[in-house]
């Protein structure tokens, strides 16, 4: 079975460097290794090339749903394997990618997972990563979504469903998108655990909260209303939403203590609850890397809670703002008779 890796990259750097390091010692090798420069102005179109990858370079940057779609079209595998730029593959990923498709021909797509040992070292990255291994390791194999970053599609099925929405300028839910519209369609999705990628990339508190919020959890939302059924898997696991009631309970009771002592023993029982709740990811950050960096995680992590609830209280306001809009201008046709019942 044929494979094409494809690539969006905007100035990846030593990043991107590694991660077609890491292509080069595939085995066996993919057909054909794509990669679409979104706009580079760090040379990484040349260094693609020195690596022997088929290169397609636009002008100005457009957005990673427009550089995969460009990829995807001129690709001539069976199946297309999405990488991001800053990740680095294991020497067995092709060979493992094929094979599940081999084994499976009612497979439209599979995705993969992070692994345990994040490529940047401060802390920030590790627990970012490490939490996102984390999720993908404990969800369930019948994924409801895809994954731009370790991702892989029959290239018929992809075309048919009409790829990446280009209309995600910036990398963002195109991925998530995407998957739910296979899923709508009845195509079968897996997550391969054992298909896991290194991540390279370093985040730091403002590149993690603006990504987080504005290009994940701001749109993400919305594409949880316009499906109308929100499901239990991943970052929407029942847990995930009872601990974000938790996580503005005990932020809302802290603030009023300072005023009624009460509040301060409601805060305290529901930072009990919540850290209860989560017990399973923070015992697994403990064996991981240990108990400092365990208890360092709950703060950002107890954010983390905060802000996606922010972010889906904003979406799902704005939704409804929109909808109903939506039906001032374009009203029922059961209400546009009974105004022009009344000649108005």
């Amino acid at each position: 079975m044929k494979v094409s890796v494809i690539i969006p990259v905007y100035n990846g750097g030593a990043s991107f460097y590694r991660c077609l390091s890491s292509l080069a010692e595939a085995f066996p090798q993919p057909t054909e290794i794509i990669v679409v420069a979104d706009g580079d102005t760090d040379g990484s179109s040349e260094l693609a090339k020195e690596f022997g990858a088929r290169v397609f370079r636009l002008p100005v940057s457009q957005g990673p749903a427009k550089a995969r779609n460009i990829g995807a079209r001129a690709a001539t595998g069976d199946i297309l394997f999405f990488v991001d730029a800053d990740v680095e593959i294991v020497p067995d990923t092709i060979d493992q990618v094929a094979k599940v498709f081999e084994s499976d021909p009612d497979l439209a797509a599979l995705i993969g997972s992070y692994d345990d040992k994040p490529g940047a070292a401060n802390f920030l990255s590790q627990y970012r990563n490490l939490f996102h291994h984390y999720t993908h390791q404990t969800a369930s194999e019948e994924a409801s979504t895809f994954w731009g970053a370790c991702g892989a599609i029959r290239r018929d099925v992809f075309l048919k469903v009409g790829g990446f929405d280009e209309g995600y300028r910036y990398p963002s839910v195109e991925d998530i998108e995407l998957g739910y519209r296979l899923k709508k369609a009845g195509y079968k999705i897996r997550l391969c655990k054992t298909v896991q990628v290194k991540h390279l990339k370093r985040w730091g508190a403002v590149s993690m909260l603006k990504a987080d919020f504005f290009y994940r959890a701001l749109p993400w939302t919305e594409l949880i209303m316009r499906d109308r059924q929100p499901m239990n898997d991943l970052n929407l696991k029942w847990e995930s939403r009872i601990s974000v009631m938790l996580a503005f309970g005990v932020a809302i009771a802290g603030m009023i203590s300072a005023w009624w002592w009460v509040a301060g023993a409601i805060a305290a029982v529901l930072a009990l609850l919540l850290l209860a709740l989560n017990a399973p990811v923070y015992r697994f950050f403990y064996h991981k890397r240990g108990k400092k960096f365990a208890l360092k995680t709950i703060p950002w992590h107890w954010l983390y809670y905060l802000y996606s609830g922010l972010a889906f209280a904003i979406g799902t306001v704005r939704h409804l703002f929109e909808q109903s809009t939506v039906r001032e201008v374009n009203p029922s046709p059961s209400k546009k008779y009974r105004l022009d019942s009344r000649g108005t």
